[in-house]
C-alpha cells in the first residue's frame, strides 16, 4: 500500500468493541436537498467509506436512500461503511432518545448504526420544536435532565446491540472529563470543530490517553474567514509538494492523530477532499509552530446552537 493510500483508507480503533472509525469522512450538512444524494453517491464512489449525519440536518431519508441505491448497485457493502449520525437537543430525556434513535434508523433504512453521538451537551425542552426559543430570542433549556442521565441512556443502547458504539459532539474538555469519569462504556468518538486554527492540543492529548478519537469538522474552516486554504504556511506546503492547500490541511488532521469530516457537492471537490497523501516531517513542524492564528468560527459550544446548520434545514 503506498503512502497516499494509507493516509486515505486509514482507520482508527474504536475503544469499545472491535470496530474502526475511517480517518476520512463524508459530512451530510447539505442544505439544497436535490444535491444530497448525488453528493453521498460521488463520495462512496471516489472512496469515502465513513458518512455522518444528523436528526437535525432533516435529511436523513435522503442519506438513507442514497445509502440503499449505493448497496443496491453494488458501489459498496453495508459491513464496509461507518454510519454515523446525531442525537438532537430537544431529545435528550431517556425516554425520547429512545424513540429519536429508533426514528432516525428508520430514515436511515438501516438495523443498526455504527456510532451515533449526543449531537451537542445542551438539552432544550423537550417537543416537536427543534429551537424552543424564549421571548429574547435564547433557547429554552430543559433542567430536568442532565447529561449523565443521557448519556446511561446512550450505554443502554449499545447494551441492546443496535448501536456499536457511542460518543458526544460539540463537547468542551471540562464537559467531556464529567462523562469519561462517570461512563460505563467510555465515549468512542468525540466530534468537534477542529483545524489548523483551532488545533484542540490539549483536546486530541486527554482523548488519545484514553481510546477517543477526536473526528475534527469544519476542518478547513468552512469556507469562512480567515480562510484556511489562503494560509501563507499552508499554501507553501502545498506549492512545495504539489498538493492544493485543502488537502495539506486535511493530511495534516489525519497525520496528528485524528479523524475528519468534509462536505461537497462538487464531485471534483470530493475527489481533492479524498486525495490526500503524508505531510514531510518539516511540514507537520511548520503546521504546528509557524502558524499563529488561533480562532473559533462555531459559538455551538456556548449555547447548543451550530453556527453551520441553517434554523429551517
Amino acid at each position: 500500500m503506498s503512502t497516499s493510500q494509507s493516509l486515505r483508507d486509514k482507520r482508527i480503533p474504536l475503544n469499545h468493541g472491535n470496530g474502526a472509525i475511517p480517518a476520512v469522512g463524508f459530512g451530510t450538512l447539505i442544505p439544497k436537498t436535490a444535491a444530497v444524494k448525488p453528493a453521498i453517491k460521488a463520495a462512496l464512489e471516489v472512496g469515502f467509506r465513513h458518512i455522518d449525519g444528523a436528526e437535525v440536518y432533516r435529511n436523513e431519508e435522503l442519506v438513507g436512500e442514497a445509502l440503499r441505491e449505493a448497496f443496491e448497485a453494488g458501489t459498496v457493502k453495508r459491513e464496509d461503511i461507518f454510519v454515523t449520525t446525531k442525537l438532537w437537543n430537544n431529545n435528550h430525556r431517556p425516554e425520547r432518545l429512545t424513540l429519536a434513535f429508533e426514528a432516525s434508523l428508520r430514515r436511515l433504512q438501516l438495523d443498526y448504526l455504527d456510532c451515533y453521538l449526543i449531537h451537542t451537551p445542551f438539552a432544550f425542552q423537550p417537543g416537536d420544536e427543534q429551537y424552543p426559543m424564549n421571548e429574547r430570542n435564547e433557547p429554552i433549556y430543559d433542567t430536568e435532565v442532565t447529561l449523565v442521565d443521557t448519556w446511561r441512556a446512550m450505554e443502554r443502547l449499545v447494551d441492546e446491540g443496535r448501536c456499536r458504539s457511542i460518543g458526544l459532539s460539540d463537547i468542551t474538555l471540562e464537559k467531556l472529563k464529567e462523562i469519561v469519569a462517570i461512563a460505563r462504556i467510555k465515549p468512542s468518538v468525540v466530534q468537534v470543530e477542529c483545524h489548523p486554527y483551532l488545533p484542540e492540543w490539549e483536546l486530541l492529548e486527554f482523548c488519545q490517553e484514553h481510546g477517543i478519537v477526536l473526528l475534527a469538522f469544519a476542518p478547513l474552516g468552512h469556507g469562512m474567514e480567515p480562510r484556511i486554504t489562503d494560509d501563507p504556511v499552508i499554501k507553501a506546503i502545498a506549492q512545495r509538494i504539489d498538493k492544493t492547500p485543502a488537502q495539506v490541511a486535511l493530511a495534516w488532521a489525519v497525520q496528528r492523530g485524528t479523524a475528519f469530516l468534509t462536505t461537497s457537492t462538487s464531485p471534483a471537490h470530493i475527489r481533492e477532499n479524498f486525495d490526500i497523501s503524508s505531510l514531510p516531517e518539516d511540514a507537520m513542524r511548520e503546521m504546528q509552530h509557524l502558524i499563529t492564528t488561533n480562532i473559533r468560527l462555531n459559538a455551538v459550544v456556548e449555547t447548543g446552537l451550530p453556527g453551520f446548520v441553517p434554523r429551517g434545514a
